[in-house]
């Protein structure tokens, strides 16, 4: 392989020819090794916080989606509050 740096230009973009280019985890044949082990982790720390805590948004709409990021998320602050529930520990 050759460093051809016309190859992003007008008529040739390979930079668009993957639809997985900007997704946090890759795609296709080549997405990331650990992507199963962080989406297992993610699981494991929400339902420990959903289980040990009451979470309740502020303010009580969601905020609007801000679908031009580069990782598609919330416009502004998503701000929530949240408070140990009674009869719980930490371990």
């Amino acid at each position: 392989e050759t460093f051809a740096p016309a190859r992003f230009g007008p008529g040739r973009e390979e930079h668009k020819s993957s639809p997985y280019a900007y997704l946090g985890f890759g795609g296709g044949m080549h997405s990331c090794m650990g992507q199963n082990f962080a989406f297992l982790q993610v699981k494991a720390i929400l339902s420990v916080m959903f289980r040990e805590y009451e979470i309740e948004l502020i303010p009580k709409e969601l905020p609007e989606i801000d679908y031009e990021a580069m990782v598609v998320g919330p416009k502004g602050d998503c701000r929530v509050r949240y408070k140990r529930r009674k009869g719980t520990t930490t371990k």
